[in-house]
């Protein structure tokens, strides 16, 4: 009870302080210290990391306002929970001095999406954020747990990739139940 409780309120929190993604000229990128380098492939990964679960919180809100099937609604809220929970974990796995950016979404995504409805929304959105996003996702985590030189984010990466493929099926289940070709 207690988790799902810190569930919601990490979702509500991430909600909260989300920025308009369409508002935000440019997206953030991981940042280091001096006193703590990361190597280019752990700083690729958290890059790579945080922008995937930022597009995907920022695409499953719109989902929830342009679509009207219940079988994309129940995938975006899915989404938005996990990709909620994966960005506290990654934050969590960051060296100390590591910054995680905060709204690095896809703009350019987020964008097209916010223009469509309905249909169309649901078709680029699972094509485009369902399983191109998750394809992409899946071969960065690959790559950190392959080539990364943090421990933490090498576990952090190893932890999540089995939500992330995880995603990735649902997304191919649920564009064939509609009928989008990957």
């Amino acid at each position: 009870m207690k988790l799902k409780f810190a569930i919601i309120c990490t979702s509500l929190y991430a909600g909260a302080l989300a920025v308009s993604p369409l508002a935000a000229a440019q997206t953030e990128a991981a940042s280091t210290t001096s006193a703590n380098p990361l190597a280019q492939a752990d700083r690729d990964f958290v890059q790579a990391a945080s922008m995937s679960s930022s597009t995907e919180i920022d695409a499953a809100k719109l989902a929830t306002k342009h679509s009207q099937d219940k079988d994309v609604k129940s995938f975006a809220h899915h989404m938005m929970l996990d990709h909620t929970k994966l960005t506290v974990q990654l934050k969590m796995a960051a060296p100390h001095g590591v910054t995680v950016p905060k709204d690095n979404s896809d703009t350019e995504l987020i964008g097209s999406l916010s223009k469509l409805n309905n249909k169309a929304f649901d078709k680029e959105y699972i094509t485009k954020v369902g399983l191109e996003g998750h394809k992409e996702a899946v071969a960065a985590f690959e790559k950190e747990i392959a080539n990364g030189q943090d421990a933490k984010l090498k576990k952090a990466a190893q932890d999540a990739l089995p939500t992330i493929q995880k995603h990735y099926q649902m997304a191919q289940d649920l564009a064939a139940k509609k009928g989008v070709s990957e």
